[in-house]
């Protein structure tokens, strides 16, 4: 996996975004701006970091030196 790095050209971005049911499952979806900047792509594998302690989920892309937040830190 590729060392994750902050980078200034992506802005901070904070959204709400409504859980949906897909078959037997929950998701959420990714905006259309953040696939294009991400370059993310149907079938990308994706590591999910559960923090409890602090009620967060990211999602870190495989292939991609950055890193998809859902909850910003504050």
């Amino acid at each position: 996996m590729v060392a994750l790095q902050k980078l200034s050209v992506f802005k901070k971005m904070t959204q709400i975004r409504k859980v949906i049911k897909t078959g037997n499952s929950l998701a959420l979806t990714i905006p259309s701006k953040s696939i294009k900047d991400f370059n993310i792509k149907e079938g990308d594998l994706v590591l999910i970091k559960i923090n409890r302690s602090k009620a967060s989920i990211s999602y870190i892309f495989s292939g991609h030196p950055r890193q998809l937040s859902l909850i910003g830190s504050n």
